[in-house]
């Protein structure tokens, strides 16, 4: 891998950065920051749909607890053991993808993405995505020649992403698709695969968006809606109007917590995917730009785990790293873009913010996958150190 990002180049911008603490810092921010704002976004519904106001916080609550379980067990899964188990992880992200597919899968709002495990529903595509994520970096390091020097080495990791991406699509979870292809790619990129490459991928990417966008009238609608909201502004452009009047209510310091109107059943899905148009409200501009200052914290600090490790001669380590951090990060802009109305309506939550127990443990896995990376590569650095030292003393030689 020989990719160089301005954020970590060796002018040492960021050379005394200590990532471990930020990472945990900016990620508990996020989730205390949620865990907040569903309370306040949630209960005039939950009391209304479910006959208890604290329905949703309360699970909300249970989630995160696993999360922060689940990222304590995967700060202790050594990253050779992700590398190892790539053919693994992409069988159970394939069969997962197809297991919601069949009469197991349960259907919300027209789209098949869960499957019911009792208490709670699991959205496959949050942990396709990871593995998925986890083989193309194994990938990318076993065939590394392969892959930089021969179109065949280029195309199989996109035939894996095809047949992803045509499962996402039939659910239909075309977010999770467009999230999971430019993570994937970025990766790749990052390897050190040539631009040029890329060319006829977008170009056919370009042609087959607009061919299901075009062959769905309801994304045609979103479409539609995006470029001209107010044009129907209580049919296809409801959600974004509404998304935007929540944001002109903010203004600069927001109306307070708890104070938000378009939560009172103005705004859907306010405590899932607008999530962040009720920040917007409560809090204003100022709220908001605290949220993507936290968000740009954490994808910096991934990224520059990531560089680190590259640099330290991990480039499994490092290439997932980068996997993950495009996730993470690639999710939490176009939510935010879709909030304010730069990109089309997705159903894509805000990574540790939404309600929704899939996305904040599987995003709780990744940050424990990049501190385990951090981890590893302070490790190697230390022993290293402690070799430099030993023949230094036995020989009475100084070394500077």
């Amino acid at each position: 891998m020989h990719a160089d990002l301005s954020l970590t180049t060796h002018h040492g911008l960021f050379r005394d950065l200590r990532p471990l603490p930020l990472l945990i810092i900016s990620s508990a921010a996020l989730l205390v920051m949620g865990i907040v704002m569903i309370s306040s976004a949630s209960m005039d519904m939950a009391a209304e749909t479910m006959g208890n106001s604290y329905h949703y916080v309360i699970r909300q609550l249970i989630f995160a607890g696993i999360g922060c379980v689940l990222a304590l067990i995967a700060v202790n899964v050594p990253i050779s053991w992700w590398e190892r188990s790539g053919w693994l992880l992409l069988g159970v992200g394939l069969l997962s993808l197809l297991l919601v597919l069949t009469p197991l899968g349960r259907t919300v709002n027209g789209s098949t993405r869960w499957i019911s495990f009792g208490l709670f529903n699991v959205q496959v595509s949050e942990i396709a995505k990871l593995c998925l994520i986890a083989y193309l970096a194994g990938y990318v390091v076993r065939r590394r020649d392969e892959l930089l020097n021969t179109w065949p080495g280029f195309l199989k990791p996109l035939g894996v992403l095809g047949i992803a991406s045509v499962l996402l699509v039939i659910e239909p979870d075309f977010g999770a698709t467009v999230v999971l292809v430019a993570a994937s790619a970025g990766m790749i990129f990052l390897s050190g695969v040539r631009l040029s490459r890329f060319m006829p991928l977008i170009g056919v990417l370009v042609v087959m968006g607009s061919v299901l966008v075009f062959t769905q009238p309801y994304r045609l609608k979103r479409v539609v809606s995006y470029l001209d909201p107010w044009k129907d502004q209580f049919d296809t452009g409801y959600q974004l109007t509404q998304s935007l009047i929540a944001f002109g209510r903010g203004d600069w310091a927001g109306t307070g917590l708890g104070n938000s109107v378009q939560k009172l059943f103005y705004l859907p899905e306010a405590h899932t995917d607008f999530i962040f148009a009720i920040i917007a409200e409560e809090f204003g501009l100022l709220g908001s730009l605290m949220v993507l200052g936290l968000f740009t914290v954490l994808v910096v600090t991934g990224f520059v785990i990531a560089r680190r490790a590259e640099k330290a001669s991990m480039p499994f380590a490092a290439c997932f790293s980068y996997g993950i951090t495009l996730l993470i990060g690639l999710q939490a802009g176009i939510n935010m873009a879709v909030s304010t109305g730069l990109l089309p309506t997705k159903g894509l939550t805000l990574p540790l913010v939404s309600y929704g127990g899939s996305s904040l443990m599987i995003t709780a896995v990744c940050i424990g996958v990049l501190a385990r990376v951090e981890m590893e590569r302070l490790d190697r650095e230390k022993r290293a150190g402690e070799k430099a030292r030993k023949p230094a003393a036995r020989g009475g030689a100084v070394y500077d």
